[in-house]
């Protein structure tokens, strides 16, 4: 984000609230400001109390110079990035693409949309 950041984009992190065994509370996070986190006895309250915790920290920071976090909903993506595997691993994921007739890229691919 750049210092044209409101209140209102921080709407737009991606934020998770589950349940913590530890603290016997649900526990609300946002990906993109991992350091912040918030308890509370409900979902929707553990998700409130973090939405505006986010909301304050976003506004110091950009009252401070910071820079603050885009949110991962607005970032735009190529479609590209490089993974480096040993050789072995890279080996065998050529050959079970061979074996395939299909590209090695294409092949990651499929395995990478079946494990998510």
């Amino acid at each position: 984000m750049t210092t044209t950041t409101t209140a209102r984009d921080v709407a737009h992190y991606a934020y998770r609230v589950t349940w913590s065994v530890a603290d016997e509370e649900f526990v609300a996070t946002c990906v993109e400001l991992p350091s912040l986190s918030w308890l509370a006895a409900s979902p929707e309250d553990a998700l409130r109390g973090l939405r505006e915790l986010v909301a304050e920290v976003v506004e110091d920071m950009l009252s401070s110079g910071e820079v603050v976090p885009e949110p991962l909903a607005t970032r735009t993506y190529s479609g590209k990035f490089n993974l480096r595997v040993g050789e072995e691993l890279h080996r065998q994921l050529a050959l079970e693409a061979a074996e395939r007739h299909v590209s090695l890229n294409q092949h990651v691919v499929s395995k990478l949309n079946r494990a998510s």
